[in-house]
């Protein structure tokens, strides 16, 4: 089994020991001295037969051998009107992303045809402007980077733009659906459809709005993008089921916990990054990357989105703090305190179901450095979706993905 989840760990392509920072790289914080001997420490692992060493202990190893060396803060090391790597000047990496998709929400409800007036409300629901766009605003940001390292086409192709249309419709269809999963009130600040109409008119709602999605998809016309995006839509099924689970054995149960985190919220960013390079690029070593920077930037997101679980109040999220306790969900901050304090094994198996459970559980996590080693291991993903990305011909859109990949991990909400 063990062998089983390195050769899936692989897969993830998170191998600190490999490509931990070099000295003086982004991300890197403290008294050059600690920095040094931290970094040599992640690079012992460099000789080992690292498919033989358990996971959560590969895990809390790595992770511990820099728990106070890099610094979130420190990491996002650009500023707005920064000059990029490739020599232009942008503003903001949000800003230049918008350019391209100026219009997404007008176009996205253009596409949800509908004649009934209530079912028309629940569908254009959520999109309503004011969510991050952080899905569309990265595939747009790829679909340039890809063009103009292919052929330094300034561009976006009309069908790249629709990719990014089309995630943000499966990403909300998935916050719809999820909410009826979990019984959710609230989401970004508002009340949720299942709470306005019921779950049952929730649960058509969110279909509808994949049906669209997969209409706009079909309209594309070209067959490997159609296979790309409905592998998120099985994905998605996938993930949701692995969260109904759990790991008695603690290898498995972190596996388990990346796993899940892979095909509920990376698998769409990377799959829809690799979509706008394959209508942009022929070359499959440019999917590839785009790929990989999706699959590890999504990571990381979801990640910090467990920290911040934790860290955040209700009024900075838009919905309740310490929601996935009270659902009975281990997160990353939960696996590795449960490594301080062995006593939360019981409390995991039951879901947190006894009265006091979500308390205690709160309370182990803040007591112990399960927050900074979510933290630092987002870190790492962030780390390895900036290398991933450097690949690409320097450009603005290239630069602005590097800098994206560090607001992951600065964000409060």
């Amino acid at each position: 089994m063990a062998s089983h989840w390195w050769r899936w760990l692989r897969g993830c392509s998170w191998r600190p020991a490999a490509r931990s920072p070099e000295p003086g790289s982004p991300g890197l914080a403290g008294p050059p001295g600690a920095a040094a001997d931290a970094h040599a420490q992640v690079h012992r692992w460099k000789g080992l037969d690292l498919s033989q060493i358990p996971y959560i202990n590969l895990v809390k190893h790595l992770t511990s051998a820099c728990p106070n060396v890099y610094s979130i803060s420190r990491f996002h090391h650009t500023t707005a009107d920064s000059k990029t790597h490739s020599g232009e000047k942008y503003t903001d990496p949000f800003k230049l992303g918008w350019r391209d998709l100026k219009g997404l929400y007008e176009d996205i409800r253009k596409e949800l045809l509908i004649s009934t007036s209530e079912l028309k409300e629940m569908s254009e629901y959520y999109f309503d402007g004011k969510g991050k766009a952080f899905r569309p605003i990265i595939v747009a940001l790829m679909a340039r980077a890809c063009n103009i390292h292919h052929n330094n086409s300034r561009h976006v192709q009309a069908s790249q733009r629709t990719i990014a249309l089309i995630a943000e419709m499966i990403h909300t269809a998935s916050l719809v659906h999820d909410d009826v999963i979990d019984d959710a009130s609230s989401r970004r600040g508002k009340h949720t459809v299942n709470k306005i109409w019921g779950e049952k008119k929730a649960v058509l709602a969110g279909d509808l709005i994949l049906s669209a999605a997969s209409i706009a998809l079909a309209r594309i016309g070209n067959t490997t993008v159609i296979s790309i995006l409905t592998q998120v839509i099985e994905d998605l099924v996938r993930g949701e089921f692995l969260q109904l689970g759990s790991k008695e054995n603690e290898n498995e149960r972190f596996a388990h916990y990346l796993e899940k985190t892979f095909k509920k919220t990376a698998s769409l960013i990377a799959n829809s990054c690799k979509a706008v390079s394959v209508l942009g690029c022929p070359d499959p070593v440019v999917h590839e990357i785009a790929y990989q920077y999706g699959k590890n930037v999504g990571i990381a997101f979801q990640l910090i989105d467990d920290v911040l679980d934790f860290t955040s109040c209700s009024d900075q999220m838009g919905k309740p703090t310490s929601a996935d306790l009270k659902l009975g969900l281990a997160t990353g901050p939960v696996l590795f305190a449960c490594q301080q304090f062995p006593e939360m094994n019981a409390m995991i198996m039951r879901r947190f179901s006894l009265p006091g459970d979500v308390d205690r559980a709160r309370q182990y996590v803040l007591q112990s450095d399960g927050v900074q080693q979510t933290t630092y291991l987002a870190q790492q993903y962030c780390h390895e979706a900036i290398r991933e990305i450097s690949k690409l011909r320097p450009s603005p859109e290239r630069d602005a993905l590097i800098q994206l990949s560090e607001i992951v991990l600065t964000r409060d909400k």
